[in-house]
């Protein structure tokens, strides 16, 4: 009988690095002030050349670690706050995502980027972005947004072991969100496979990264109000789970899908596009996004905290939609 143990999202993310490490020598550490940022036991028995604590200097350690992924080592890069992905998106966009293609395929980047999303704490606008949709217009990159411990340490894992660029988005919101977890080290979960987190038959509602908080505390409001919610949560943007989504819009016939990033180009727009193309006829209303709008985050709690989804903001959409029919 497979052991399990009760973990949080930031600490599975940890034991997901230090397993992988363990596992393959070939899997570096490079960040800022790595001590400062990292368990006191993350990297113990780990030879200290193998764990780069960098200078403020984002574009240049992204350089260095995708030359090494270029050697056949397989660097997990910690680029802190969401925002500093846009100082390494030169080497992320024009080298990472580019050198399998422009080589004919004979060389893999491995390489994993981690982008922590600090929002709704007072950040202001230059620390509290959610990227994601940006770098999914990158052919190339894969892009990971997991929701739970057991996502964030099975798709990690899966990351870095994956030969191509992953930029793997994690939710600090979620941090402390507990679950149990296999202690198995070989708990994987495969890049590209969404999942269904509650099953239901009247609407499908997918949740990107954070928002699964908010969505099941929606969905449970709704199962009392007599409307059975499925929710979904894809996991990977790049590669899309298009037919678990397609599969749930095409028994429910409704669909909302709610997205962290702004509204326009998100990756609720992208996902609304593809339903509309390929379930159109499936649809018994209009497909809902319940975003962020197209502003940048303020440093008032009491402006910042009512610019992202809710699950009042669900239900109300929910509601109205029923309401219409």
């Amino acid at each position: 009988m497979a052991t399990t143990e009760t973990i949080n999202y930031e600490s599975a993310i940890n034991l997901a690095i230090k397993e992988e490490m363990q596992r393959d020598t070939s899997v570096i550490f490079i960040a800022e002030d790595v001590r400062s940022f990292s368990p006191p036991d993350m990297f113990k028995g780990i030879d200290e050349k193998r764990i780069k604590s960098t200078p403020i200097c984002e574009n240049s350690f992204t350089g260095m670690a995708i030359g090494a992924a270029m050697t056949g080592l397989r660097p997990v890069v910690n680029l802190n706050i969401a925002n500093f992905v846009y100082l390494a998106s030169d080497q992320i966009i024009n080298q990472a995502s580019k050198l399998h293609f422009m080589t004919g395929g004979q060389m893999h980047v491995p390489i994993v980027f981690r982008v922590v999303m600090v929002h709704n704490q007072s950040n202001a606008a230059q620390h509290s972005d959610r990227p994601y949709p940006m770098f999914m217009n990158v052919p190339g990159l894969k892009i990971v947004t997991p929701s739970t411990p057991a996502d964030a340490k099975g798709l990690l894992k899966a990351a870095i072991r994956d030969n191509d660029p992953v930029l793997f988005f994690e939710d600090t919101n979620l941090y402390a969100n507990e679950e149990d977890l296999p202690t198995n080290s070989d708990h994987l979960i495969p890049i590209g496979r969404g999942e269904i987190k509650r099953s239901g038959t009247d609407i499908s509602i997918v949740s990107i990264s954070g928002c699964l908080t908010e969505v099941m505390k929606a969905a449970q409001t709704l199962q009392e109000q007599g409307i059975s919610a499925e929710v979904i949560d894809p996991r990977t943007l790049v590669p899309l789970d298009k037919e678990i989504i397609l599969k749930s819009v095409r028994k429910t016939g409704h669909l909302i899908i709610v997205d962290l990033a702004n509204r326009t180009n998100s990756a609720a727009s992208e996902i609304a596009a593809v339903i509309g193309e390929e379930a159109f006829e499936y649809l018994r209303s209009p497909i809902q996004r319940i975003t962020t709008p197209d502003t940048h985050p303020a440093f008032s709690p009491a402006l910042e905290r009512p610019l992202y989804p809710n699950a009042a903001k669900i239900i109300a959409a929910v509601n109205l939609l029923f309401e219409a029919k």
